[in-house]
């Protein structure tokens, strides 16, 4: 028994590293490399195909959450919209290149803050092309500021990012507590960007802009739809803040799948554009890459291989809870610059829990998909660690987050290839620098929770 165990823990370790060594040399797409590995596990008995559904299952929040603010940002796009706006902030910077890094900064951070930062670069990166190409600038560089913004700016709010997204629901962190906690630190990361620009971007800062005159000056469509669409999106971010203090709790996952329907009740009776068309245009390959990796981790939990690992980690903590999240925020950003921060912090969080249970810190109840309690306040730093390192850290590299991913498809599709060096050169800078920072603002706020 102990022999099968042990096969089975290896072939657990060897299908997740062989997972994340693909994803990383990028030889098939990330979707197929996590769901080969997730469909391995069943097919060798590591998982039956039942615990593979329930390791689903105890994330359903994540998944729900994504695919409903998929849904609502794709049913409004008919509006044109987010043309409007990009076109809007060009005429703004009028011919001046720092106003107009100044002006994606402004927009994308507003987008990012509400959406998940893959979907805001997917929303805005594709407009960018075509207006650099009409004022004479490279669009490359405006692309990798969407990206490292849009990577930046989701620390504003529990769900700018998948990666905030996860912690805080396994934390059972409200919304509201994060604005209050972390939002700052989103904030920080922004002005860390802009204090970079004209540095990272002098070209571009210092450009005079051309061709204004030449400009496309798309209208908005169905203004009447985007009025009642406006209301809708309002409703959604008002329940985000305030549905888990209602009498009966509304969690934000449930807001985020009532906004969709309501924005597919609208687009059907406006008759824009066919629920067919909007949901065959959700991203449901980021949807299974979840659901897969879910199902890896819980070929890791299964066979022990997490048990083991999170008493490595608790020998690392020592109990020293500040020297302990400092330490942890560096080494998931640098991580996750070279591993996708999303599967990074899948990985880590029953790791951290279980290492916070082996020090003793908290009892083995929270270590239950089902608990719905609070965690002690002293070990929070941890978690608040993990979040600001595997957001700002997927800055460093191509493959640190699917948002950078996403940002080189779009390029190349305008036959401009954004190679991994290229892509370093300003990520490994932007990374680090805010990783700095990053790191005394939570220092900072753990003082003030102490004091």
């Amino acid at each position: 028994m102990e022999l099968a165990q042990t096969w089975q823990s290896i072939g657990a370790v060897v299908i997740f590293a062989g997972v994340i060594f693909v994803l990383m040399a990028e030889w098939v797409h990330l979707t197929i490399a996590a769901f080969l590995g997730a469909m391995l596990l069943i097919f060798l008995n590591i998982l039956t195909l039942t615990e593979a559904i329930d390791y689903i299952g105890q994330s359903y929040s994540t998944l729900a959450l994504f695919f409903g603010v998929m849904v609502l940002v794709r049913a409004f796009e008919p509006t044109k919209i987010f043309e409007y706006l990009a076109t809007k902030i060009v005429i703004w910077a009028g011919g001046q290149g720092r106003r107009l890094l100044l002006g994606i900064v402004g927009l994308t951070t507003l987008c990012t803050a509400f959406l998940p930062n893959a979907t805001t670069v997917m929303l805005l990166a594709p407009l960018i092309p075509p207006i650099a190409q009409e004022i004479g600038v490279d669009f490359v560089p405006l692309l990798l500021l969407i990206t490292f913004v849009a990577n930046s700016g989701s620390l504003l709010t529990l769900v700018g990012d998948p990666v905030t997204f996860l912690v805080g629901d396994a934390i059972n962190l409200s919304f509201t507590d994060y604005l209050i906690r972390l939002g700052g630190s989103g904030i920080v990361a922004i002005v860390t960007l802009i204090a970079l620009l004209p540095w990272l971007f002098r070209r571009t800062w210092h450009k005079q802009l051309d061709n204004l005159d030449k400009l496309p000056h798309p209208q908005i469509n169905h203004p009447r739809t985007l009025s009642m669409g406006i209301v809708i999106v309002t409703f959604v971010l008002v329940f985000f803040v305030i549905g888990e203090y209602l009498p009966v709790p509304i969690a934000p996952a449930s807001v985020a799948l009532m906004g969709a329907a309501l924005a597919l009740l609208l687009s059907h009776h406006s008759n824009i554009e066919s629920v067919n068309q909007i949901l065959s245009d959700v991203d449901w390959s980021t949807l299974i890459f979840f659901m897969s990796f879910f199902v890896l981790i819980g070929g890791l939990e299964k066979t022990g291989v997490i048990a083991q690992l999170s008493k490595l980690l608790a020998f690392g903590l020592d109990q020293n809870i500040i020297l302990g999240s400092l330490a942890l925020l560096f080494l998931i950003g640098f991580l996750s610059s070279v591993v996708p921060n999303i599967p990074l912090v899948v990985a880590m969080i029953p790791l951290l829990k279980q290492s916070i249970v082996n020090l003793g810190l908290a009892g083995p109840e929270i270590l239950s998909p089902a608990f719905s309690g609070n965690l002690p306040s002293t070990v929070l730093p941890l978690f608040y660690a993990m979040m600001i390192g595997a957001t700002l850290g997927g800055n460093g590299t191509l493959a640190g987050a699917s948002a950078n991913i996403v940002a080189a498809g779009i390029s190349e599709q305008h036959d401009r290839r954004i190679t991994f060096r290229r892509f370093l050169r300003y990520g490994i800078p932007v990374m680090v620098i805010q990783l700095i920072t990053g790191s005394i603002y939570l220092f900072i706020l753990i003082l003030i929770k102490q004091g």
